[in-house]
C-alpha cells in the first residue's frame, strides 16, 4: 500500500534520494519492488483510471529516488497498466468494460485448463497439502456467522493461495504467465468481488472444495468446467455495477 499523504500535491517537490539512495539500474531490486508496490496500488483502486501520476510525489511515497520510480513506471507501461504521453507523463490506463469482461472470459478458460492439467498430471503431497491448507483456513474464516472487513481481507489471502496452488499443480509456466496477464487489469483482478455476503463467499469457497475433490480424483474435464463457471460467475455478478459499494477488493 502507498502512503497517499506523501502524494499530496501541496508538498514541495524534489527527489527522495535521501530516503533510499539512487539506483539507476532499471532491472534492480529497488525498481522491481517499486513496480510491485505501484502495481498493487493501481489494481486495488488506490489510483483512479485516467489519473495522472506525479513522479515526484510518487517517489516520496515510495521512499526512493525518481530514477527507480521512473523505471518502475516504464515497466508498468510495458505491462499495459499505465500510459505514457510526451509532455504529459504517466497516467493510469483506462480499460473499457468490455475489455474487463473479456479478461474474465480468457481467465476462466485458462484457469479451467490449469485444473485439467493438475488433474491429469496428479498432485504431489505438497501440492495437495497447499490446497487443503487454503480450504482449512477458509473454513475457519467462514465459521463466523457474520464476516467483518478483517475476515474478508483474510479470505482474500486464502482465495489467492488456493488459485495459486492450482496453477502450481498445472506445472506449466506459459499457462501461469498467461493467467497473470489476465489478472493485471483493474476490475478483473482477484482483488475485486461483488460477492460480499457470508452466503456468497461460502458458495465460492464450496466451489474450492469441489474443485480439489475433482482434481484429486483425476476428473480433469469436470474440474475445468467448474472452474470456468466459478470465474465467469464473478464476472456476471460484477456486470453493470463495477463501481458500486458492493464491489469489494477480496476474492476471485
Amino acid at each position: 500500500m502507498i502512503d497517499h499523504d506523501a502524494l499530496s500535491p501541496t508538498q514541495e517537490g524534489g527527489d527522495a534520494a535521501s530516503a533510499g539512495g539512487v539506483d539507476a539500474d532499471r532491472g534492480s531490486p529497488r525498481s522491481i519492488s517499486s513496480a510491485d508496490r505501484v502495481r498493487e496500488a493501481i489494481l486495488s483502486g488506490e489510483f483512479a483510471p485516467g489519473e495522472r501520476i506525479n513522479e515526484v510525489h510518487l517517489s516520496r511515497a515510495l521512499g526512493v529516488s525518481r530514477t527507480p520510480t521512473r523505471a518502475a513506471l516504464h515497466a508498468l507501461a510495458a505491462e499495459g497498466l499505465v500510459d505514457y504521453a510526451r509532455n504529459r507523463g504517466f497516467s493510469v490506463r483506462e480499460f473499457p468494460p468490455q475489455a474487463v469482461l473479456d479478461a474474465y472470459e480468457i481467465r476462466a478458460s485458462l484457469e479451467g485448463l490449469a485444473c485439467r492439467f493438475a488433474a491429469e498430471r496428479g498432485l504431489s503431497d505438497a501440492q495437495r497439502e497447499a490446497m487443503h491448507a487454503a480450504l482449512r483456513d477458509g473454513d475457519a474464516v467462514l465459521d463466523h456467522e457474520e464476516l467483518t472487513e478483517a475476515d474478508l481481507v483474510a479470505y482474500r489471502a486464502v482465495n489467492v493461495a488456493f488459485h495459486d496452488a492450482i496453477l502450481a499443480a498445472a506445472q506449466n509456466r506459459m499457462l501461469t504467465e498467461a493467467v497473470r496477464m489476465t489478472l493485471n487489469m483493474p476490475g478483473s483482478t482477484h482483488r475485486h468481488i461483488v460477492s460480499f455476503t457470508h452466503r456468497d463467499v461460502r458458495r465460492r469457497h464450496d466451489d474450492h472444495h469441489r474443485l480439489l475433490a475433482l482434481i484429486d480424483g483425476g476428473h480433469g474435464w469436470r474440474a475445468e468446467l467448474l472452474m470456468r463457471e466459478h470465474v465467469l460467475g464473478l464476472a456476471l455478478m460484477g456486470r453493470g455495477h463495477p463501481e458500486s459499494a458492493q464491489f469489494r477488493t477480496i476474492v476471485r
